[in-house]
């Protein structure tokens, strides 16, 4: 029997062969401590998982057999025309392993990294397909959107308890069936709008992820699998991906040429198929602005100025050594290995709603001066696009060829990195009015993070440094700020 056992079951979740108890070991209790007792827990586990798939048990998979698995192994015996009396046999367990595989296999139960909030989770293959990100996770949905799965990650100072208050309460539409705060994480049932849910959280620290189920009646395939993915789940499987803000999304996507100049920017009237990061001129295919950020040369500009060229030029210094490209948050660093202006300094934070802002850069050098343009303006916003936190909005014009240029405040300090401008003409088409003194800058604290990320040692910006003229503060910074020319597009 035990030989038989262990064939049947090799390969499957049932992987170790259990004991035929004997009839005599009836009573729960002993029933319990005689499979405890004479299986190895991965027996027990996998039974838990086979019995969560075939509809007849909710519990935990910690491979500790007692009343309520119990109860399922009575369950399952009285469904299937057997003695109920929790006695493991291998009838029992050749009926368990084909139902439980019947219900696995119909819903195409398969594993998926979850690259946006880091959480490994069990999925329904044939029953749902990928709907797209959330603002805090991913979601799932079937064709008919009965069914609807989604991972969700917070991490912005939201503690367990709170999140579990939340989803635990009843509402007009929401009726919680049960609601387990148990360690670090908790399992929440119930019934919304007519659809049962399930809802799993885990946390550590304050990086919280979790990730729900609701189906409908309809879909009775839908509760054992979600048992089962409840049990499965993994929230700290990985580390999410580098969150991408709309701004970035925009570049990503390809859109960003009807709201904003960028990597797909209309190039200068001198060489109409090119625009790669900025404005082309005679000798090189595009350009835009970088400036000197440490005292062992490099310098940051933007990642669609300086990622799809064969050859950076800094200024008339000759070719960039070392090209370090972050397209998600638009930034780069460019290395010169030749004497560069005084490393500018970048504030610690952001700079104040309504400050005074100097843009400094080489925009549209095919038709204006080769020399450094300054212009004037405001922080109108300290959101970029759609609230994106690692933006500020400005009023200073700017054009392309600003591209990676620094924004300074009045006392010569880097308070962001000029990036985009909105389209007035696209703007204009979708809304009938035409905008004014809308541009995009990275924020200095977005800045400082990808400076960090990449070991290089800039300086942070005296807090109490006098505001001076403008004249003044760009005397201050203009040696500092340098024209990057694309040489060859890769």
């Amino acid at each position: 029997m035990r030989a038989a056992i262990t064939a049947m079951l090799t390969g499957l979740v049932l992987c170790a062969s259990p004991l035929a108890l004997p009839a005599h070991a009836s009573p729960t209790g002993e029933l319990a401590a005689a499979y405890n007792q004479n299986t190895d827990i991965a027996f027990r586990k996998g039974l838990q998982t086979r019995l969560a798939w075939s509809g007849d048990y909710q519990g935990p998979f910690d491979g500790e057999v007692g009343p309520q698995t119990l109860r399922a192994v009575r369950d399952f015996q009285a469904r299937h025309a057997m003695v109920a009396d929790g006695v493991m046999d291998e009838r029992f367990l050749r009926a368990l392993i084909e139902a439980s595989d019947k219900t696995r296999d119909a819903v195409g139960f398969t594993f998926a990294d979850d690259t946006t909030t880091g959480a490994r989770i069990a999925l329904p293959g044939t029953l749902v397909e990928p709907a797209g990100d959330t603002e805090i996770g991913r979601m799932w949905r079937s064709a008919d959107s009965r069914i609807e799965i989604e991972t969700v990650r917070f991490n912005d100072g939201h503690t367990l308890d709170r999140v579990f208050d939340v989803l635990s309460a009843n509402g007009p539409d929401r009726r919680v069936a049960t609601a387990e705060r148990k360690g670090d994480g908790f399992t929440i049932r119930g019934i919304e709008e007519g659809r049962d849910f399930l809802i799993r959280f885990q946390g550590r620290g304050t990086d919280l992820r979790g990730f729900s189920v609701a189906w409908s009646d309809q879909d009775a395939l839908v509760r054992p699998y979600a048992q089962v993915a409840a049990e499965s789940f993994q929230p700290f499987a990985g580390e999410p991906a580098a969150e991408l803000g709309p701004m970035a999304k925009l570049f990503e996507s390809g859109r960003a040429a009807g709201v904003a100049f960028g990597e797909e920017a209309a190039a200068a009237p001198t060489t109409p198929d090119k625009g790669k990061g900025g404005t082309a001129g005679p000798g090189f295919d595009s350009s835009g602005t970088g400036f000197v950020v440490s005292s062992d040369g490099w310098l940051l500009t933007n990642a669609h100025v300086a990622k799809s060229c064969k050859t950076v030029l800094v200024g008339d210094l000759g070719a960039a050594s070392k090209v370090v490209v972050d397209e998600d948050h638009d930034l780069a660093l460019v290395k010169m290995d030749k004497p560069l202006g005084k490393p500018l300094a970048i504030v610690g934070g952001k700079p104040r709603l309504g400050e005074d802002v100097l843009a400094l850069g080489f925009p549209l050098r095919s038709i204006l001066a080769d020399s450094l343009n300054v212009t004037r303006g405001n922080v109108s916003s300290l959101m970029g696009l759609m609230n994106d936190a690692n933006y500020l909005q400005i009023s200073a014009p700017v054009q392309p060829g600003n591209s990676g240029g620094p924004l300074v405040d009045l006392a010569g300090r880097v308070v962001g990195v000029v990036t985009a401008k909105l389209n007035a003409v696209a703007v204009a088409d979708l809304t009938g009015d035409i905008p004014q003194s809308i541009n995009f800058a990275i924020r200095p604290d977005a800045a400082a993070r990808f400076l960090e990320a990449h070991d290089v040692r800039y300086q942070t910006a005296d807090a109490s440094a006098t505001l001076e003229s403008v004249p003044d503060a760009t005397a201050k910074v203009q040696d500092s700020v340098y024209p990057i020319l694309c040489l060859g597009s890769k």
